[in-house]
């Protein structure tokens, strides 16, 4: 699924415009825990994370993620916005919990972790 179309169909608030939204996206991540996100998610796949600060736009980059979904209505702060527009990251929340997320992705299309 493109990933705008994703956002759209998520009602997601787009935070950055600074990714690709023609970006086909097929899988996905949800974990806080960074190690976690930068051993097993998939390469230009979404995270799903209540996390709002710095080290998960490197580790969302290093991972090479297309988005970053924040849930339960948390925001990051300016320089985080800022960072992920520099790196090429789309940033987008939701007030939805994480488990009513990761579900409705999943309904779209997403899958967890290719093995």
């Amino acid at each position: 699924m493109k990933l705008h179309a994703l956002a759209e169909a998520l009602d997601l608030t787009e935070l950055t415009s600074a990714g690709d939204p023609e970006a086909e996206i097929t899988h996905g991540i949800a974990s806080d825990l960074l190690s976690d996100v930068l051993a097993h998610a998939p390469e230009g796949g979404v995270l799903v994370t209540l996390q709002v600060h710095l080290n998960v736009i490197a580790v969302a980059s290093h991972a090479g993620l297309r988005a970053v979904i924040f849930s339960c209505g948390r925001m990051p702060d300016d320089d985080i916005l800022e960072r992920a527009a520099g790196e090429g990251l789309s940033l987008y929340g939701t007030k939805a919990d994480t488990f009513e997320l990761v579900g409705r992705l999943y309904e779209l299309g997403l899958r967890g972790c290719p093995a």
